[in-house]
């Protein structure tokens, strides 16, 4: 009984360890090569899994393992709510464990492999796909983020978003489960990772990019860490100076940047005004304050011009849960007394907003929202030339959440063929070029400083931008298809046992 108990525990520990793996591809560890195979050993445990009900154990608790793993950080915030948290996010993973085991336990074949290489990256993008929905946390931490410095998955993204490099990525893990474990399967596994090779040897000479069409010079104040509102708003502009006659066409502040609502203090858009003249430049500054003309406190990217507001302004619609509110807080409102909970829920804004810059159009996200590829694919088919992201991840601040939030700036590029100005309150500000590559100087989570970019703007659309989301579609399509499949088999064989099990008729 107690080797049975061991033995037990043991398999336990290795699903967790197996299922945090694949955060190690994510920055800051940033081994971005270890996606390829970082899914296997939790695959090799869901294929030996004994029952069906025992692969979805193991589905589950390797789940759990890759939330706390992936999102550690959050636990200063969530405190309690990250272990039920990571509970629910395991479950999401249930199907495609079952499928694991459905397509690659014991001895499979060439026909069950290929049925592998659909239904397997199909059932982890479901599970990334209902994870991706705002109020369970949005699509942080999809696998094919990891990808974000990799110049061909970023050359994918810009025809399927982040989730054909997500199916890709999976598709390999996939095929060296494979090779491992299935001799009968060996040649598909070899064809399947040489036709992901190819595929994306494909997209690289053929897929459409961006045509350079002008340059913006965007200025960059990352403020760094102060104490209080009004410390914070004299050091962006103590910084903010130090760019007079610097030639910049935009100039942008880091998320929370202005604690106070503008159109209440109108001595302090005075003081904006003031420096937008002495440096020749709009400024984009975030307001995290209770507005004047509404009930609530919004999170707001604001224009300021020489004259004052320019009249342009943007509510942050997609919120942080329990960081900017807390879900049924008549329930949950308690979070506030065990970690860094939200104790007023912020209001939300109803649409996104178009500004423009020396006559150039870009769209703002804030925060949050650069982790939703559909917010910067929409921006950018009403004619956005630029997005300018404002975020802070001081909580954080020396954890792995700023380098994973900077990343995303690089998917979103690529994924709509658009510059991507990153800007924060303390680190890491950086551009990305349409492509997803990295433009001039990026701004470290120690410093307090500016940066001015020449930043490449482009045109042209992305075969992402024009078509959407297609990949989840067709992963929805697959997995339908494969259910109906399921039943029909399911039923087919209860009626042949039926007939088995009928009595032989009685002779004469």
């Amino acid at each position: 009984m107690r080797t049975v108990l061991a033995s037990r525990a043991g398999r336990t520990v290795l699903t967790l360890l197996a299922g945090a793996v694949p955060a190690l591809a994510f920055p800051a560890p940033s081994l971005w090569w270890l996606a390829y195979v970082a899914l296997v050993p939790w695959m090799l445990l869901l294929r030996t899994a004994r029952t069906a009900r025992a692969a979805a154990f193991t589905a589950w608790l390797g789940g759990v393992g890759l939330t706390l793993a992936m999102h550690h950080w959050l636990l200063p915030s969530l405190h309690v709510f990250l272990v039920p948290l990571a509970a629910l996010f395991g479950l999401l993973y249930v199907p495609w464990g079952w499928l694991v085991r459905r397509t690659l336990h014991g001895r499979p074949g060439g026909a069950r492999f290929a049925a592998a290489v659909a239904l397997v990256p199909s059932g982890w993008l479901l599970a990334e796909m209902v994870r991706s929905w705002e109020y369970l946390g949005g699509p942080w931490g999809l696998l094919g983020a990891s990808q974000w410095q990799v110049p061909a998955a970023l050359r994918l993204t810009s025809v399927g978003g982040v989730w054909l490099v997500s199916f890709a990525v999976v598709a390999v893990n996939t095929a060296v489960t494979a090779l491992v474990t299935a001799p009968r399967a060996r040649v598909g596994a070899v064809v399947t990772l040489v036709g992901t090779a190819v595929l994306a040897s494909a997209v690289w000479m053929w897929a459409p990019t961006p045509h350079r069409s002008g340059e913006l010079r965007v200025a960059i104040v990352q403020i760094g860490e102060t104490d209080g509102a009004a410390r914070r708003f004299a050091q962006g502009e103590r910084l903010t100076r130090r760019l007079a006659g610097g030639g910049a066409d935009l100039i942008v502040w880091g998320e929370s940047s202005v604690g106070y609502d503008l159109m209440h203090h109108p001595r302090l858009e005075r003081r904006l005004a003031a420096l937008s003249r002495e440096t020749g430049a709009p400024l984009l500054v975030n307001v995290d304050a209770r507005r004047s003309d509404r009930p609530g406190i919004y999170k707001s990217s604001v224009l300021v011009d020489g004259r004052g507001l320019a009249g342009q302004r943007y509510d942050k619609m997609r919120l942080v849960p329990f960081g900017e509110y807390i879900p049924a807080r008549s329930l949950l409102g308690w979070a506030t007394s065990v970690g860094r909970a939200a104790g007023e829920d912020r209001h939300r804004g109803t649409r996104q907003v178009m500004m423009r810059a020396d006559g150039v159009p870009f769209g703002p996200l804030i925060c949050f929202e650069t982790a939703f590829p559909d917010m910067s694919r929409q921006l950018t088919a009403r004619g956005a030339r630029l997005l300018v992201a404002q975020s802070s991840t001081s909580t954080f601040q020396h954890t792995w959440a700023p380098e994973q939030h900077a990343s995303l700036a690089a998917l979103r590029a690529a994924e709509a063929g658009r510059p991507v100005v990153h800007a924060t309150l303390t680190g890491i500000s950086a551009v990305h070029g349409p492509l997803g590559e990295p433009v001039g100087a990026r701004l470290g989570t120690d410093r307090s400083a500016v940066s001015v970019t020449e930043v490449p703007l482009a045109s042209g659309t992305t075969w992402y931008v024009r078509f959407g989301d297609w990949v989840p579609r067709l992963v929805l399509a697959v997995l339908g298809g494969f259910a109906v499949f399921e039943g029909v088999r399911v039923l087919r064989d209860r009626g042949v046992r039926r007939r088995v099990a009928l009595p032989a008729p009685a002779r004469r």
